[in-house]
Parts: structure tokens; C-alpha cells; sequence
């Protein structure tokens, strides 16, 4: 059976909120992610429940089925695949992506997924430095740092972002501040959490608490 559009949407934004250890999704946290009224969630679950894609009581928390969170990791493989193409072959910027892979990632050929794949080379990560699940579905999410965890002194590769907001890709860029980037920090602010940070050698700058709270590292 297929599913529409939204129904694919709400798996992986449940998905997304139960994290690696699948933990109940509450129906306002999925109203406040959909910017949709809470009843009109309720409407959904009923109907994701119906199709074993959900396990859902009401008043209770939402979790995947095992046939939910193949659905999830179909349409998020096919939305970061489409994410690569996007930047490698038409040349958009990792910040003008994520709006038309929303529309992409539903296009139900899985030959045109596994041939995408193929032509990519099997990429292992999408533009934003998130893993692309492989076509069994296996997702291994790499254990990354936030850069608040990080000392000072200490040197870091830039390896991904938490947040995808275009407004917030473009200040990276303008700041230098880009995937594989080496960020040594400097100084850490006491009062505002705000860092003083090089990249790459180059002169130290400065950075709020919100960009350092949504940047991913690895230690070298």
C-alpha cells in the first residue's frame, strides 16, 4: 500500500524525535513539528496506526512499527541522496536544498533511488554531513561532538550541523565555516558561552553560543 506524502513526512519527523533509542514521541512535540493543530496530528496517528506504521494509544506516546521505521529510512535515504545530486551535479548550495529534496524524496521508484545511488557512488553522507542510510536500510549514526563539549585548546573537524535552516548554512559560509574546516577553540566567553574560534589558521573569530550549540565535530 502506498503511502501519501504526508503520511511519509510524519514517520520521519517521528523518526527523527525518537532518536537512536526510539523513545515515545509526544503528540504536541509532532504538532509543534508539523506547525499543525493537535487534533488534526491526532487524525493522523489514527490513520498511520491503522496501516501498523505506529504504535499509538491516545494520551500516550508514538513510536515506529518495524514497518514505520522502514518507511522512515526509505524517504530519508532519498531525500539525502537527492541532497548530493543537488549540490554535486546541479550546483545548488547546501542551503538551498533541503525545500526541493522535500519533494523529491517521495517519488516512489525505488530503481530511480538505486540507480541515483549508483551514480552518486554511493555516497555515505549528504552535504550537510548527515549518513545516508544504504539500501537495506542500515543507518549508522556516527558519534559526533557538539562543539559546546569541546576545551580549549583543542582542535576539531567540522563534520556536520544540527540545524538546516538556510539562514544559518549562509552565516556558516560567510564565517568560513564548512565541512571538513578545522575549528580550534581559543577562548570561551563565562558569561554568554560565546567562543573565540580559528579556522583552518586562519584569524581568530568569534561565535555565539546558537551557531556552537549546532555544529558537529570529531577530534582529530
Amino acid at each position: 500500500m502506498q503511502n501519501s506524502f504526508t503520511e511519509e513526512n510524519y514517520l520521519k519527523i517521528i523518526h527523527a524525535l525518537s532518536g537512536r533509542d526510539g523513545v515515545e514521541v509526544s503528540t504536541n512535540a509532532l504538532a509543534e513539528s508539523t506547525s499543525t493543530r493537535a487534533a488534526s496530528v491526532t487524525d493522523m496517528l489514527r490513520k498511520l496506526a491503522d496501516k501498523g506504521l505506529i504504535h499509538y494509544k491516545k494520551y500516550q506516546g508514538v513510536t515506529l512499527t518495524e514497518s514505520g521505521e522502514k518507511v522512515a529510512i526509505k524517504v530519508i535515504r532519498k531525500h539525502r541522496l537527492w541532497e548530493v545530486f543537488l549540490v554535486e551535479k546541479l550546483g545548488f548550495g547546501w542551503d538551498e536544498v533541503h525545500d526541493i529534496a522535500e519533494e523529491l524524496e517521495h517519488v516512489p521508484s525505488e530503481v530511480l533511488v538505486e540507480k541515483l545511488d549508483a551514480f552518486l557512488g554511493h555516497p555515505k553522507f549528504d552535504p550537510h554531513g548527515d549518513p545516508i542510510p544504504d539500501a537495506k536500510g542500515n543507518l549508522t549514526e556516527p558519534d559526533y561532538l557538539i562543539l559546546t563539549d569541546v576545551h580549549v585548546g583543542e582542535k576539531v573537524l567540522m563534520m556536520g550541523v544540527l540545524d538546516h535552516a538556510p539562514s544559518f548554512l549562509q552565516h556558516l559560509d560567510r564565517s568560513g565555516i564548512t565541512l571538513g574546516a578545522v575549528i580550534e577553540v581559543k577562548e570561551i566567553n563565562e558569561y554568554d558561552k560565546s567562543a573565540s574560534v580559528q579556522i583552518n589558521g586562519g584569524p581568530t573569530l568569534f561565535i555565539s553560543l546558537e551557531v556552537s550549540k549546532n555544529l558537529l565535530v570529531q577530534r582529530r
